[in-house]
């Protein structure tokens, strides 16, 4: 009879406990584990795993996938805490694998298709001749502009649109704590997809009006999106060019994500045209990613600049500075107000009036 204990598996060293030369190599092993979780979302894993446990040849089955590569991605997804495997060799869907079912209140299934799927791979590929261009990664992977690309694929257009919203309900808990829409009786949300935001901001808010405008393709799914939350009678869709036009007389103009979008004349060009419809009296409110005015290391410094790297390679676009969007305010006809709050991942709600 063997007594002798099994070994205890050594515990994982922590990253700054590493070689410099083993912690550069994370990226790359990071880089693995999100196409492996990008295929996991492809495939639905997470939707079949959510009824019973399966093995891997009964999800090769359903998901018509090759048996012995799929149980190999399984296990690997074991390893990253996506799902367990049992004794059996059925597999389970793990807490962390649950914001990957379609149907999850905290789905996150759109953003992993997204920043994983082909056309977003595909540009961060052009990232080298990007930096040494400065043409955006995006035109040179696909010949077109990311809004061109979107309009002529539907399809993956709808998985834009769906990640944009995942992303809009994650930080409106901050957002409507930050901005205090109740100071407004009308709100104009300026370029504001689907709706996610302005069903926020009115269900938490009863007696305030909305304005929802954007491209009419940008609006698919607003108003089933407003009807759900029950405000659809208090919110007035309106399909416009932001660079043109937005409604007028609002007493508040909120753009979310819409100014990094683009490079310093673009972004005026926006703000430009909300000052010429604004109130005199009027609040333009920022929602973007916010950078420190000057780089350290950390993760939450990393993911700032990564974000930046991201617009260099979709949109060509830029994350700023506060100081630099106030300069953006000043060309634009605004003044900084004094309110600016700062939200989890480097996000800040900031604040101008009309000048």
């Amino acid at each position: 009879m063997d007594d002798t204990a099994p070994e205890t598996p050594a515990a994982a060293p922590t990253p700054e406990a590493m070689p410099a030369s083993t912690r550069l190599l994370l990226p790359v092993l990071q880089m693995m584990a999100a196409k492996a979780v990008h295929t996991a979302a492809e495939l639905g894993l997470a939707d079949l795993l959510a009824e019973r446990p399966y093995s891997s040849a009964e999800l090769a089955e359903k998901t018509g996938a090759h048996h012995g590569s799929l149980r190999r991605l399984l296990l690997a997804l074991a390893g990253l805490g996506v799902v367990t495997q049992g004794d059996d060799d059925r597999f389970s869907l793990a807490a962390l694998g649950q914001p990957l079912r379609r149907d999850a209140p905290d789905s996150v299934l759109g953003l992993v298709r997204l920043g994983c799927g082909p056309e977003v791979w595909r540009a961060w590929e052009h990232l080298l001749p990007s930096v040494r261009t400065g043409q955006p990664a995006w035109e040179l992977a696909h010949g077109v502009d990311w809004l061109g690309f979107y309009a002529d694929n539907p399809e993956r257009a709808a998985v834009f649109h769906r990640s944009q919203a995942e992303h809009t309900r994650d930080t409106m808990p901050g957002i409507l704590a930050a901005a205090d829409f109740s100071r407004f009786p009308t709100v104009v949300d300026v370029g504001g997809g689907d709706g996610t935001l302005m069903a926020h901001v009115l269900s938490s808010h009863p007696g305030l009006q909305g304005v929802l405008v954007d491209l009419p393709s940008g609006l698919a799914g607003a108003a089933d999106r407003l009807a759900a939350a029950g405000v659809a009678d208090r919110c007035r869709v309106v399909g416009g060019d932001f660079f043109t036009s937005v409604p007028e007389g609002g007493d508040a103009y909120v753009l979310k994500e819409i100014l990094h979008d683009w490079e310093d004349d673009r972004a005026v060009a926006v703000l430009r045209t909300v000052r010429a419809a604004i109130r005199p009296d009027g609040r333009l409110i920022v929602v973007e990613r916010v950078l420190p005015e000057r780089a350290a290391a950390g993760p939450a410094e990393a993911h700032l600049y990564l974000r930046d790297l991201l617009m260099l390679t979709v949109t060509g676009g830029r994350e700023r500075t506060e100081r630099e969007f106030h300069a953006l305010f000043g060309a634009a006809g605004f003044a900084p107000a004094r309110r600016s709050h700062p939200l989890p991942s480097g996000y800040r709600v900031v604040e101008a009036v009309p000048a």
